[in-house]
């Protein structure tokens, strides 16, 4: 399932625990579909009380607000953490649909990016993308955040498998996170690498990595 047919909610918002499929994939390994992209917005998804973790996450949480990538996705018993980062990017190049005319009429002050790859416990991989898009103002800051949550107005696009030496990337939607601190957007996805991973991380991963500040 593809950014295109993403579930939504009744307000257009991305669902909560829609049944996509994200499929990621090591180099070499043929990969079905086109590249997806992060949704956003103020509602955070998969934060519940049912998480396997909570105290991983809170911990998790804290040490993510002060830049701490490793420490954070530790908590989670997550490791192996690989990362890249892309700063200084035009938000209109980057980004597409809706969005991207609504970059072209109010361009953004800053776009930066991150991708993650990590394990977990049992050895499944996945893969975490973060975008800071920070506006001029406040308000134009919520109209993006209002635009980029509705159903079918486009998105920001994700980073690239290949900086972290992975194929294409499909991001579905179904475990992200989102927020927004004045005229800063954030928005973060996890997805499984090749094979299953448990559910309930996936959310808790998201929702970490929500958390970082730009870099």
């Amino acid at each position: 399932m593809s950014w295109r047919n993403q579930p939504r909610d009744a307000k257009g918002r991305f669902a909560k625990g829609g049944a996509g499929v994200a499929a990621i994939a090591t180099v070499g390994v043929v990969v079905m579909g086109t590249p997806g992209t992060i949704g956003g917005g103020t509602a955070s998804v998969g934060s519940g009380s049912g998480s396997a973790n909570s105290w991983g996450k809170s911990s998790g949480k804290e040490a993510a607000k002060k830049g701490q990538h490793g420490t954070a996705f530790n908590r989670l018993k997550l490791k192996n953490v690989r990362q890249k980062v892309q700063r200084g990017l035009n938000c209109a190049k980057h980004s597409f649909g809706d969005v991207q005319q609504f970059f072209l009429r109010t361009p953004c002050r800053e776009l930066d990016r991150m991708l993650f790859a990590m394990s977990d416990e049992q050895g499944n991989d996945i893969a975490i993308t973060i975008a800071w898009v920070r506006m001029g103002k406040t308000a134009d800051a919520a109209e993006f955040e209002s635009l980029v949550d509705t159903d079918g107005t486009g998105n920001v696009s994700p980073p690239a498998g290949a900086l972290l030496g992975l194929a294409e990337i499909e991001f579905t939607g179904r475990y992200y996170d989102s927020r927004r601190d004045g005229p800063l957007v954030v928005v973060a996805e996890a997805a499984p690498i090749g094979g299953p991973a448990n559910d309930q991380l996936l959310h808790d991963a998201a929702d970490v990595a929500d958390e970082f500040p730009q870099p």
